[in-house]
């Protein structure tokens, strides 16, 4: 096994850590270790929200999950010899939840995943699942079943959310700017458009005094991706792919968390992964120059790894930049497409005894593709939603004895 650089215990919250991790992009993070171009090594993570959901059969904890907390991170870890302009060559070489253990935090036997209420983060079909509900998910090896979502077994794609190397002052600085502009344009939305900088349960290492203060007020949200990598959410991001990162700040300042037991295409329930802590093994090295050399300046470039389900047959679902509440047609809404595909597969699964929750639980959890399947065709872009047919225990194809309805239980919901 790697040495373990970064350690934490699992009974403990991120903060309570011996060396405590940080939930802020900021240059000035100091760092938990320091590591040599080839080295291998071990982090552990805690569950993306420092396990403030428990394994029940009520969504009242995403609910009220605080969005001040997450995201939880490991690290950072230094690089010697890393300077801004490089790459970092980053190899997972395995992950998976918190090993031989069993227990209350994420990752110890279980995940979660949540639909988000619209007032508190919200998803991508908010607008038509406004409350909180939960799936609790039980893993048996690779593979995952839910009490929630009975009658559904598949093998996960276990990959991390989030990681990437740390923002130089500079960068930080326009990210802060440029969201604060978006959020300007209509500054009361529900959801927001956009977090700013805030400093309530901000998280800086090692840090303390005056400089902790700092990095508290300035550090930017790890909510989305951004030039550095953090929180793609990418499900084939796992075993064996290799990622080169920019290095914006000496040692690049490697940090991550937000471990995923499995996920779909986009992760559309916002929560819709199946949410774990757990532990993942490195390599690193470096390309000295490699920015430049390469034109890598904006975003990571990854290649995938080669180790996930190969599922041979898929039910596809098809949606067009039409919404469909008001007849309206939009201009090549890539976006509006792949709404349209996932509520046409949400009300094809009601039709097999699944509640709509159920159904956005299963899309945003699964192993689904998804894809642009056209955008040039004026005025309709078209994204299509592919669904593994062998995940059921029935078959959900289409045919002349219509749906096999039955009793599919319900998922967890949140209290009135």
């Amino acid at each position: 096994m790697p040495e373990v650089r970064f350690k934490v215990d699992q009974s403990k919250s991120m903060r309570e850590q011996d060396v405590p991790g940080h939930n802020r992009w900021h240059p000035d993070v100091p760092i938990a270790e320091m590591v040599k171009p080839g080295s291998e090594f071990r982090m552990e993570c805690r569950d993306w929200t420092d396990c403030q959901v428990g394994d029940n059969d009520s969504a009242n904890d995403v609910r009220d999950i605080d969005l001040t907390i997450p995201h939880m991170l490991s690290g950072p870890i230094g690089v010697e010899g890393a300077e801004p302009g490089d790459l970092l060559v980053v190899d997972i070489l395995d992950l998976g939840p918190v090993p031989q253990q069993t227990g209350g935090a994420a990752g110890q036997g279980w995940g979660y995943t949540g639909i988000f209420a619209k007032a508190n983060g919200g998803g991508f079909l908010t607008d038509y699942f406004p409350d909180a509900y939960k799936a609790i998910w039980d893993f048996h090896g690779q593979q995952a079943t839910s009490r929630h979502l009975p009658g559904i077994r598949f093998t996960g794609i276990t990959h991390p959310g989030l990681f990437g190397t740390a923002p130089s002052a500079e960068m930080l600085a326009r990210w802060n700017a440029r969201e604060q502009t978006l959020i300007d344009t209509d500054p009361n939305r529900v959801p927001p458009l956009a977090v700013p900088p805030d400093a309530t349960n901000a998280l800086a290492g090692t840090a303390t005094g005056d400089l902790a203060k700092r990095i508290c007020a300035e550090g930017a949200r790890t909510v989305p991706a951004r030039e550095n990598g953090g929180n793609h959410d990418i499900k084939n991001f796992t075993r064996g792919s290799r990622v080169f990162y920019p290095v914006y700040v000496n040692d690049a300042k490697l940090s991550g968390g937000d471990l995923h037991f499995s996920q779909g295409d986009g992760e559309i329930t916002f929560c819709g992964a199946i949410e774990m802590g757990g532990f993942i093994d490195f390599h690193v090295d470096l390309i000295k120059g490699g920015m430049e050399t390469y034109g890598i300046s904006t975003n990571p470039v990854f290649i995938p790894g080669n180790v996930e389900p190969r599922y041979s047959e898929f039910l596809t679902f098809i949606g067009i930049s039409v919404d469909h509440d008001t007849d309206t047609n939009y201009y090549l809404d890539a976006t509006l497409a792949y709404r349209r595909a996932c509520l046409n597969a949400v009300e094809y699964f009601k039709r097999f005894g699944y509640s709509g929750e159920q159904a956005y639980l299963l899309l945003g959890s699964s192993p689904i593709e998804g894809r642009i399947s056209g955008i040039v065709d004026i005025p309709n872009a078209c994204c299509s939603l592919y669904v593994p047919s062998a995940i059921f225990d029935f078959d959900v194809r289409p045919s002349a004895a219509g749906p096999t309805k039955a009793e599919r239980g319900a998922c967890a919901v949140s209290s009135a």
